[in-house]
């Protein structure tokens, strides 16, 4: 693995994101002295925060998964993510709600879960769950370090006994096909492949590799941060800071001082100049570009991944029947990705995520209330025809609430929009085509063909964040950042074996 050379003693990390705290969490366990400039005036990047009308909105994700990839990084400081906020296991993971009227409870304990699949479906199907789940624990186990967790240097960097292993197990299938050799009803098909869209492929498409992200959710377990998704990044950043991490907050950076091949200042807009011996950069892909003067070189144009509308509500209480994450099919399943993929249009039938924060912590409204967010997936803006801008976002953000009232009736009709969301707002926040997913996982540009987190010409310059490897979400977010560390310290002995979930 190629490593920075020279000095690395100062380190400045552009951005305070997940992936940005997780860098200057390895940095500074081993020694580095460390420089986070941030922008905004709190840490979160992506995990983005507002308040309103006396709700405490998440303004990123919202699901959270794989915990004891954040606790590494907490670990390498010497701390335990658990000692700085409290984690909530959401149960169920999800509900489910499909056209039909049918539900079911996604579980993560199998015994559990295979009583709700033969409720659900049949005792077949049940069996094929387990039979499912033990091939999703195996997927991951077989590509946690060899594949999810590793920097490539070329492509020839994948020829590794893992690769084998992923090869006869089918992980370069498609996801869907794959999970077909298990399932035959189609209602639970769709449970087990809908995490595509946070690849930014269709199931029917996806490599099999990415079926990890159904491990994570269904089997590893979904988890909720008291003080809701912001108390994360808060977390990390103070111990980041206990260990000696110096923050600048209210900061954006305007470029990047070099001398021949390195990197030796980050420069700020209020004129501040911070010597850097090495930098991490974890900017959108747009700005990285533009800071280091360089543009890629690469056959295929990069694809980005399809964008969301996002409808922050509030609500009168409902009872215990609204989960805490609930998706909601509609009956045009596989339409939908023609929709936003192919065609550029919004989805005639939406499918939606709705999350209640308020499930797992009710003071994030005001009593009395609850707080949805609400998304629904929509083309990005490159491959898009709307215009976000005039009536069509209200209109569609009104055709989304009125999926949720028919097919979650509990939530009733008084809804209060306390803000949105859109393709061009992500846009505007510099995002990559207006879409918070950063660049489609298709083969092209996974692993060692996506854009890779270090920069030719540029010697001491490393990249993290959803952009460069290994990919999109909230742990592979944090695992760039674990990423980016190696490649400016190289790797250090591995403290403990990773315990994996659903044997």
């Amino acid at each position: 693995m190629r490593t920075v050379k020279g000095k690395t003693d100062r380190v400045v990390v552009v951005g305070g994101g997940l992936s940005g705290l997780s860098a200057a969490l390895y940095l500074a366990g081993r020694g580095r002295n460390v420089t986070v400039v941030e922008r905004e005036e709190h840490p979160g990047g992506r995990v983005g925060r507002a308040d309103v009308s006396g709700y405490r909105l998440d303004m990123g994700p919202t699901v959270l998964t794989m915990p004891d990839i954040i606790d590494d990084a907490m670990a390498a400081v010497g701390e335990k993510l658990t000692d700085r906020l409290e984690l909530l296991p959401v149960h169920p993971a999800y509900n489910a709600v499909f056209a039909g009227g049918d539900t079911l409870k996604v579980h993560t304990d199998p015994t559990a879960m295979y009583a709700e699949v033969e409720r659900f479906s049949s005792r077949k199907e049940a069996d094929a769950y387990l039979q499912m789940r033990q091939w999703l624990t195996a997927l991951y186990d077989t590509e946690f370090d060899g594949f999810i967790g590793a920097n490539f240097d070329s492509p020839l960097s994948l020829l590794t006994p893992q690769l084998g292993r992923l090869l006869a197990m089918g992980g370069f299938r498609r996801w869907e096909s794959v999970i077909r050799k298990f399932l035959s009803d189609e209602r639970l098909l769709r449970v087990f492949t809908f995490q595509a869209l946070y690849a930014g492929v269709p199931p029917q498409s996806a490599l099999a590799v990415y079926a990890v992200i159904a491990y994570m959710d269904t089997v590893a377990g979904v988890y909720f941060p008291r003080g809701g998704m912001r108390a994360l990044p808060d977390a990390m950043a103070a111990a980041a800071a206990s260990a000696g991490v110096e923050f600048v907050y209210g900061a954006t950076v305007s470029g990047i001082e070099r001398s021949g091949s390195r990197a030796t200042a980050v420069l700020t807009d209020g004129g501040q100049r911070i010597p850097a011996d090495a930098v991490v950069l974890t900017t959108e892909l747009p700005e990285t570009y533009r800071l280091l003067d360089h543009a890629p070189r690469r056959l295929l144009k990069l694809r980005p991944a399809p964008s969301a509308v996002v409808a922050h509500v509030g609500v009168p209480a409902v009872d215990s029947s609204v989960g805490h994450h609930t998706i909601l099919f509609g009956e045009a399943w596989k339409q939908t990705f023609t929709d936003i993929i192919t065609d550029g249009r919004v989805m005639g039938d939406p499918s939606l995520l709705v999350t209640r924060p308020t499930a797992g912590d009710p003071s994030l409204a005001p009593p009395g209330r609850d707080l949805l967010y609400v998304l629904a997936p929509t083309p990005n803006t490159e491959v898009g025809t709307v215009n976000w801008d005039d009536a069509t976002s209200s209109a569609y953000v009104e055709h989304m609430l009125g999926a949720v009232r028919e097919r979650l009736p509990h939530v009733g009709d008084d809804m209060e929009v306390l803000s949105v969301v859109t393709p061009a707002d992500w846009g505007r926040q510099g995002m990559l085509a207006g879409t918070p997913f950063a660049l489609a996982h298709t083969f092209a540009q996974t692993g060692p063909f996506r854009p890779a987190n270090t920069v030719r010409g540029v010697d001491n310059v490393v990249l993290a964040g959803s952009s460069t490897v290994p990919g999109v979400g909230v742990p592979t977010a944090v695992m760039s950042g674990r990423l980016a560390a190696d490649r400016i310290t190289g790797v250090p002995v591995r403290q403990a074996n990773r315990e994996v979930v659903g044997r």
